[in-house]
């Protein structure tokens, strides 16, 4: 199994925009072969720790495979994706992880 997680600043005040497109995107992300998991969360109210902030959010991934993983790159609908939300980004960090032995 692969795990991924993005961690995604936008420029300021953009992050409800990124994320409405980033959430019209999800069906067609769940419906890719080797989707376990995949959606966005941000920063709990009141929790303790470190924050991504108002502009920051962070996507977690479950993929069965690496091979699915890049087929999700290369997808059209995260071409189209990228291509609306590109201008909005101030940052873009992704870590692709495997389970520790």
């Amino acid at each position: 199994m692969i795990h991924v997680l993005a961690i995604i600043t936008t420029k300021p005040g953009k992050r409800d925009e990124v994320l409405a497109a980033f959430r019209a995107n999800m069906a067609a992300v769940h419906a890719e072969a080797g989707c376990i998991e995949y959606g966005p969360v941000i920063d709990a109210e009141g929790g303790a720790g470190a924050k991504f902030g108002a502009d920051g959010f962070v996507v977690v991934e479950k993929w069965e495979s690496l091979d699915h993983l890049k087929a999700h790159a290369a997808s059209p609908h995260m071409a189209a994706y990228a291509g609306k939300t590109r201008d909005l980004l101030a940052n873009r960090e992704i870590h692709v992880m495997s389970p520790a032995a």
